[in-house]
């Protein structure tokens, strides 16, 4: 087994190969993968979308991955996640990009305990002299999202290629204090975050490859919901997930989306 996999074992007949960070990794939902190092959940949404399509999969999400990481090594010696791919693999999910563009340090620099005007604007820091820095690192990462995106067609030329965004972390307006980010940082915060999954979406159609939406699903789930609600963990857990990451019951509604989105693609071989 390629080092720092997991895999599970179906009936379709459909090879499955997951890529992808810790967005699709699940750290710290149980149960946990015992190669320690990814984070890696056996409940994550790979799993959730093999189990609904009866598929064979091979997961190689690992938490902190960023694009590089799937043609090289992660942490120095985990494997490349491309790897995993074989001419014979039929579906192949991956979501990636936020760490690249260090979006989880970013909202951690827009803590705020105290009210305006008591702190300083991370949106202020980040967008200084008129120039939004993390749009234009959002930018620079689109092409080499997109050559990611040949080198696993090219691997694997005949696999449908489901590829998802990122979520709604933070509804308009923030819900500070609940959650101690300054309602406009939150919003510029879910900004960002939204330019991630549209420059995801626009490389993924440029490929005729299908785009899952996690922003949409997760609508109403966001940090800001009641615990029982949250597809989205806040900066203090309120279920066994990493902070701001998604949870259990998250996993599964990206899971049953992506199984669902792979599933019509595959009948239709588009």
């Amino acid at each position: 087994m390629v080092a720092g996999t997991s895999t599970a074992q179906a009936e379709s007949g459909i090879e499955y190969v997951a890529l992808g960070d810790s967005a699709a990794a699940g750290p710290l939902i149980p149960n946990q993968d015992p190669a320690l190092w990814c984070l890696r959940s056996d409940h994550n949404y790979p799993q959730v979308a093999a189990q609904y399509l009866g598929a064979k999969l091979t997961d190689v999400t690992c938490s902190g991955a960023e694009t590089d990481h799937l043609q090289g090594h992660q942490f120095g010696f985990v494997t490349p996640q491309l790897e995993a791919l074989k001419p014979t693999t039929d579906l192949v999910s991956l979501t990636i990009g936020a760490n690249d563009i260090g979006l989880f340090q970013t909202a951690l620099s827009c803590i705020n305990f105290l009210p305006e005007p008591a702190g300083i604007s991370c949106k202020d820091r980040y967008t200084a002299g008129g120039q939004d820095q993390l749009a234009k690192a959002v930018d620079a990462w689109a092409p080499e999202f997109g050559a990611a995106l040949d080198a696993i067609k090219k691997r694997s030329p005949n696999a449908k290629l489901v590829i998802t965004g990122y979520g709604t972390y933070l509804r308009p307006g923030g819900c500070y204090p609940r959650q101690p980010v300054w309602g406009r940082d939150g919003d510029y915060l879910q900004s960002v975050m939204n330019k991630i999954s549209a420059t995801i979406k626009a490389e993924t159609t440029k490929r005729h490859a299908t785009f899952v939406d996690f922003a949409a699903v997760s609508v109403g789930h966001d940090i800001c919901a009641e615990p029982a609600d949250r597809y989205l963990e806040g900066l203090i857990p309120t279920t066994i997930a990493a902070p701001l990451h998604p949870n259990a019951a998250g996993m599964k509604a990206f899971g049953l989306t992506v199984g669902r989105a792979a599933l019509q693609g595959l009948r239709s071989g588009a």
